[in-house]
């Protein structure tokens, strides 16, 4: 059982790893467009992009925790368990 948490963590630590270690290469993929838009605009422009980045952002990320929260705490609902009810259904 304990082996199993510690997999468990190491998977995560690494998926986090490998989010960081590979976001540069994210980064460097803009829009032609937009970097000269940005850099021609004013500040409050340049303001008001980085919110409207944030507004589209933060939103789903949000939904994707709660329901990756959900599902964790859902995760163990449906096993089935050692005490059977007597009735001989595997189900």
């Amino acid at each position: 059982m304990r082996s199993k948490r510690f997999f468990q963590v190491l998977t995560i630590a690494i998926a986090v790893f490998a989010t960081l270690a590979f976001s540069p290469a994210a980064f460097s993929q803009s829009c032609a467009l937009c970097y000269t838009q940005a850099s021609s605009a004013g500040h409050r422009m340049i303001e008001a992009l980085r919110s409207g980045i944030l507004v589209l952002i933060v939103p789903p990320t949000l939904m994707w925790l709660v329901i990756g929260a959900i599902a964790y705490s859902k995760s163990n609902q449906f096993k089935r368990t050692d005490q059977t009810s007597g009735s001989g259904s595997d189900w």
